[in-house]
């Protein structure tokens, strides 16, 4: 399945989660290709949209290798396998946890201001990104919200590999994905548009979908 842009495979993961039933849902985007996709599902079922922040921790020779998420309070989801197999120190780690944290902490900043975070008690929560590969910033978005009462915690993506599908579903009460290629490289191979996104057009689409002029 070859998606034309974000705006299409939010549109069609809205379409299939609209034919479940919702408590009062919230659907939180992660920046910055989450939040287009986020916003076509938030209209799909008629959920409150906002915003989720992690990080992917890159190896020291090749930052496009995760090792792990961490999330704003610096909580880190580490794939200690990896971490033998690279030799990558625990210092390596604790500095790139902690630059990540800040950074994150600033771009709250940047695409939310001093707006109110949405109340999760009682709600399902819905965790959407554009994509997934290995699960880790999923992961520590999803941990990132534990204690905050939602009723249910789902994850959703137009595309995931079926081997990480498992480690996604020891973390949620349920996963949706449109499409699982076997033959997987990377989330972009599914779009036929993937531009990167800057932080001012991630909090244009915000204020959007908020009616903030």
């Amino acid at each position: 399945m070859l998606y034309r842009d974000r705006r299409e495979a939010g549109r069609l993961l809205g379409q299939l989660l609209a034919k479940r039933s919702w408590n009062n849902p919230v659907v939180l985007g992660l920046p910055r290709g989450g939040v287009p996709v986020a916003i076509e599902v938030a209209k799909s079922i008629d959920g409150d949209v906002d915003i989720v922040l992690s990080k992917k921790i890159g190896a020291p020779f090749n930052p496009e290798l995760a090792l792990g998420a961490v999330d704003m309070s610096g909580i880190a989801v580490i794939d200690s396998r990896v971490l033998h197999v690279y030799g990558v120190t625990e210092n390596y780690i604790r500095e790139q946890v902690q630059r990540a944290a800040a950074e994150l902490r600033d771009r709250a900043e940047l695409y939310r201001g001093n707006r109110a975070y949405p109340a999760l008690e009682g709600r399902d929560v819905i965790l959407v990104d554009d994509g997934i590969a290995t699960g880790h910033t999923l992961i520590s978005a999803a941990r990132s919200l534990a204690g905050k009462g939602a009723a249910a915690l789902i994850m959703a993506a137009p595309v995931c590999p079926p081997d990480v599908i498992h480690r996604l579903e020891a973390n949620a009460d349920l996963v949706i994905v449109l499409n699982q290629p076997r033959k997987f490289e990377s989330v972009s191979q599914c779009y036929e548009h993937f531009r990167q996104l800057t932080d001012d057009q991630v909090r244009a689409e915000l204020c959007e979908a908020w009616g903030i002029s």
